[in-house]
């Protein structure tokens, strides 16, 4: 199995739709509860951050960046966005695309990745924790879905290359 992690063009649109959508149905991979518009998503996600992983010519999982503020003293400072087709979790992709991003990001200037993942989702905040973050603690009932009430880890990653 041979993964090939290259840069997000817009039309891989639809299998990423595709995989954000099935993290959706989870209910505990993100509070969104609809796959917004491309133009919507777009205007979201930093442009030099946004890899796809693929799997005999199918992106199978996708990982992208969002800036956490848009004041100039947090230019450096993103947030983590990660999903992998369900059909392959399991099979190390997520490890993939989140170590390529992070030397992505380190590449483009962020010396600081957050990531604030429902506490259910222990494969998620267990993949993060090999990939250098740390929980910095749990936003309790952050938010609810559903009629259900969710708390979130927030982890975040220090670069080394910016001390």
């Amino acid at each position: 199995m041979e993964i090939v992690v290259r840069p997000f063009v817009k039309q891989d649109w639809s299998s990423v739709s595709r995989i954000y959508a099935d993290g959706i149905a989870t209910g505990i991979a993100t509070f969104e509860t609809e796959v917004p518009n491309f133009e919507t998503w777009n205007k979201k996600y930093i442009e030099s951050c946004r890899i796809v992983a693929i799997l005999e010519k199918e992106v199978v999982g996708f990982a992208l960046l969002s800036l956490v503020s848009k004041r100039y003293v947090y230019r450096g400072v993103a947030e983590v966005t990660l999903y992998v087709n369900k059909d392959h979790h399991g099979n190390g992709i997520g490890k993939i695309l989140l170590e390529e991003l992070i030397k992505q990001s380190e590449a483009n200037g962020f010396w600081s990745l957050h990531a604030s993942i429902f506490s259910e989702n222990i494969v998620s905040i267990n993949l993060h924790k090999k990939c250098g973050f740390r929980v910095v603690g749990v936003k309790e009932r952050i938010g609810q879905l559903y009629g259900k009430w969710h708390d979130n880890h927030f982890l975040e990653r220090r670069s080394k290359k910016f001390n």
